[in-house]
């Protein structure tokens, strides 16, 4: 037991350097985003939720510490959201790069952040249900894509509350429908279909090492 207290002493500490560093890049980052953004306000109202989400991480770290591949794909995430936020998600150059490419009849940009939504923010979202609720076995796969489900609906109705009260003239570019009636539906399923494929190869990942480490055992 003594011999197994360095080692872990050592990963907290890695953990948290990580955490620190991933923190202070986005931190960096989402200033340098935040100087000269396409639209002001349609840039504080993206940030709203992403604010509160950075704080809420850092007010509970004591309490409660993600892994440091959670916390990879939780900087992943955040960093597209920023760069979304900055152009507003309608006119991000990657998207039009996208769109002209495919070719493609709106800018993706938007509902590539929906599918990264899911597909980075399921494997934490497990971590967490495991770790604090005790969640096992194909619950634990299934559980987090339904979550990831759920708060996107969430998401699109705050995003629609939003939208009408506190700034209606900026709700299409804030919303980023690009005149389709059916955004919000296609960007759950995006949602979902990102938190699917993430729990369907952390499953397959979780599978072979078992295996792997039963051959080693043997």
């Amino acid at each position: 037991m003594k011999a197994g207290l360095p080692s872990l002493a050592q990963a907290e500490s890695s953990n948290s350097h990580l955490a620190s560093a991933l923190l202070l890049c986005y931190g960096l980052l989402w200033i340098w985003l935040a100087i000269a953004p396409v639209n002001r306000r349609d840039w504080l109202l993206e940030n709203l939720l992403a604010f509160a989400f950075v704080v809420l991480l850092v007010l509970t770290y004591r309490r409660y510490q993600f892994s440091g591949v959670s916390y990879g794909l939780i900087a992943c995430f955040m960093t597209l959201h920023a760069v979304g936020a900055h152009y507003t998600y309608a006119e991000v150059p990657f998207g039009f790069w996208l769109k002209d490419l495919f070719p493609l009849s709106r800018n993706p940009f938007d509902r590539i952040v929906h599918f990264a939504y899911g597909a980075l923010l399921a494997y934490p979202v497990r971590e967490a249900l495991i770790r604090l609720a005790g969640v096992r076995g194909l619950w634990s796969y299934y559980l987090p894509a339904s979550l990831i489900l759920a708060q996107s609906g969430l998401f699109e109705i705050i995003e629609s509350v939003v939208a009408d009260f506190v700034s209606p003239e900026l709700g299409s570019a804030y919303l980023g429908t690009q005149g389709d009636e059916w955004d919000a539906q296609k960007d759950m399923a995006s949602a979902f279909g990102g938190a699917a494929l993430a729990m369907i190869i952390t499953l397959t990942a979780s599978r072979g090492l078992k295996k792997t480490a039963h051959r080693v055992g043997e």
